[in-house]
């Protein structure tokens, strides 16, 4: 397939100038993908939330044309964009397949982004390429039976044994669970230092000792592969490590802080698809002798629709923003995860009701989009966790 983008870093831009006039290169990025969404993903959406279908060949796809390693340095495979780029792509895949999306967003934002911002050149030659690049998948494995919110507790043990760790735990609510070929695994070496003892390891699929668990039959989402991983005595070369004895805990707080903004413009996809079916079928739609848009109930809704995706997309640049220029962007990336989160329950249920009975039936696609909205107040960092982040940062300044 054409492969739409592929150029070199783009010039930083300060955050404080808010300057979001979008350059000719970004709007061909979002073209891209709205392009990929309503012409690829659209056709078989329906289906695939039905019988729970990942949607491995549309991924690959995506892969093909520079969109699972939109900010990886081209020298390790990736397009080289910015992270304004990367929000208008993940808006627009939002839109149409949330579950496509957050395969999109873990592989890009939690660990081709990891990887190469703490990887080895070694580890990047190996693992970052192929990731980048679309041609293998990639999983961020945190969660734990016991350890949700609280990343601190552990219980997944690494015991140094010289040359390699040996794995042990398990790990639930991975996306891209069975279908990723690259894992990044936390996993706690040294109990008695807590988080500081805790580090992250490479592990690929077909180890001895892996073994892909359960599938999770969800509310939503349900085209993502959503696993639980279970490690018997898995061994995991020394240089699988990422970064220094320790570092993995804060390689997830890292990491996790880029991840909000995936999600967050997963969340703007979601409120910003439904709203614009909502003000589609208001059109269309007649009572009462004229189209339901004309009632003062329906347009109000549509009003309110609009003032929250606008302000959910201006937080998601913002927090990009911050981050290409390299500004610190924890709070404002949780601040917009927060935001466009309570966005997309919003919106999604006020479109179901904008359509009234049809809503409620599945081709009209809007209540699948009601039920993908629900885990952005979720999954990575709870909307409850992200008033933790914003609050801390409040007080601390």
């Amino acid at each position: 397939m054409k492969h739409y983008f592929r150029a070199p870093y783009t010039e930083k831009i300060n955050r404080y100038t808010m300057n979001f006039q979008l350059t000719e290169e970004q709007l061909a990025v979002r073209d891209a993908a709205r392009d990929f969404a309503q012409n690829v993903l659209k056709p078989g959406v329906i289906e695939r939330d039905e019988t729970q279908t990942f949607a491995k060949e549309e991924i690959k796809q995506l892969g093909e044309l520079g969109f699972m390693g939109m900010m990886v340095d081209p020298a390790y495979g990736g397009s080289g964009m910015d992270t304004i780029s990367y929000v208008l792509a993940m808006e627009e895949i939002s839109k149409i397949d949330a579950s496509v999306s957050v395969a999109m967003s873990v592989n890009n934002s939690l660990v081709c982004w990891g990887l190469d911002k703490f990887g080895t050149h070694e580890q990047k030659t190996k693992y970052l390429v192929d990731l980048a690049k679309g041609n293998k998948l990639g999983a961020f494995c945190l969660s734990e039976p016991e350890a949700g919110s609280d990343a601190t507790s552990q219980k997944t043990t690494a015991i140094d044994m010289g040359d390699h760790y040996l794995l042990n735990g398990t790990k639930n609510w991975i996306t891209n669970g069975g279908n990723a070929d690259t894992y990044l695994v936390m996993a706690q070496t040294d109990s008695e230092k807590g988080h500081r003892g805790i580090n992250c390891l490479i592990v690929e699929k077909g180890m001895d000792g892996f073994v892909i668990g359960a599938k999770e039959n969800k509310m939503g989402i349900r085209g993502s592969d959503t696993h639980t991983l279970i490690f018997n005595d898995v061994k995991v070369p020394k240089e699988n490590r990422i970064g220094e004895d320790g570092f993995g805990f804060k390689f997830a707080m890292k990491t996790l802080e880029g991840g909000r903004i995936g999600i967050a413009s997963q969340a703007l996809g979601i409120a910003s698809g439904a709203m614009e079916l909502a003000v589609a079928y208001s059109k269309e739609r007649k009572a009462f002798g004229k189209p339901i848009h004309e009632h003062q109930a329906i347009a109000f809704k549509l009003a309110d629709m609009a003032t929250e995706v606008e302000a959910a997309r201006l937080l998601c640049l913002k927090a990009a923003q911050a981050k290409d220029a390299k500004q610190p962007f924890g709070e404002i990336s949780a601040m917009a995860k927060l935001f466009a989160s309570k966005a997309a329950m919003d919106i999604t249920t006020e479109a179901v009701q904008v359509h009234g009975g049809y809503g409620y039936v599945k081709e009209y696609h809007v209540e699948r989009l009601m039920r993908d909205a629900k885990i952005t107040q979720i999954y990575e960092g709870t909307s409850e966790i992200q008033k933790i982040v914003i609050s801390r940062s409040v007080l601390n300044r």
